[in-house]
């Protein structure tokens, strides 16, 4: 076969490497493409976020409550005691047992909940002053997106008004204050969502769907550094040759 012929098919086999690697390359980068993007996009709002300004912390009132020994009355109930805490309902504390059971200290009797006023009350203190009170409705379930997920039901639901609007959450069963939701939240929640990739609940940094992106994207960054070294060689033959 003449020297020209099997040149002719050494460049055809080498274009043909470089052709099928880039092919690979192009359409594995446009499938990954939208999701780094937002990885890329959402990495960096969390890096510029303060994430005690995310949960809030900029909106609550300073200082704690607390209790003299002698005002509180343990009743005589026939239970084992695992746990024990402090609620503030109405300035006073309260036992809470267990995680299960609120004593009223005033008469030792068991209290079935915190009512809609004492929950305003208890987010009234925790909320700063520049906020006023708006509403309130009683949260008696929470799908997986709600942004009081995962947190003791049912819960007081109470908005304030301001610089700025808040979503104030109170456990009617303990009259604990929960959570405060603002916009900024909202959105670091939603980037999230993109950066797990968990749609269904959001929380889950294993899931599938995440797992078979992220070998994709890595199979991007390996069809790359082959496409460049194919195309180094390459071009590293030619040289020779032309050098000959």
């Amino acid at each position: 076969m003449a020297p020209l012929a099997l040149h002719h098919i050494d460049v055809a086999m080498r274009k043909s490497k470089h052709f099928y690697v880039r092919k690979a390359h192009r359409w594995i980068s446009i499938f990954v493409g939208v999701q780094l993007l937002m990885w890329t996009a959402s990495g960096l709002y969390f890096s510029w976020t303060d994430i005690d300004e995310i949960h809030g912390d900029q909106f609550l009132a300073p200082g704690a409550q607390s209790t003299a020994l002698r005002d509180l009355r343990f009743p005589d109930l026939d239970m084992e005691v695992s746990g024990l805490g402090l609620r503030f309902i109405d300035n006073r504390a309260h036992l809470w047992i267990n995680g299960a059971v609120l004593i009223d200290p005033a008469n030792g009797t068991v209290k079935p909940g915190v009512s809609k006023d004492e929950a305003e009350g208890i987010a009234r203190r925790h909320i700063k002053d520049e906020y006023h009170l708006v509403s309130s409705t009683l949260l008696t379930e929470a799908g997986r997106h709600h942004e009081y997920r995962g947190r003791p039901l049912p819960a007081w639901v109470i908005t304030f008004a301001g610089p700025t609007t808040l979503t104030a959450y109170v456990s009617q069963r303990d009259g604990s204050f929960q959570r405060v939701r603002h916009r900024s939240w909202r959105i670091f929640d939603f980037l999230w969502m993109l950066h797990t990739m968990d749609y269904q609940g959001r929380d889950d940094f294993n899931n599938a769907v995440l797992r078979a992106f992220s070998l994709f994207a890595l199979s991007v960054v390996l069809t790359g550094f082959i496409l460049f070294f194919v195309s180094r060689a390459n071009r590293n033959a030619q040289k020779l040759k032309a050098g000959r």
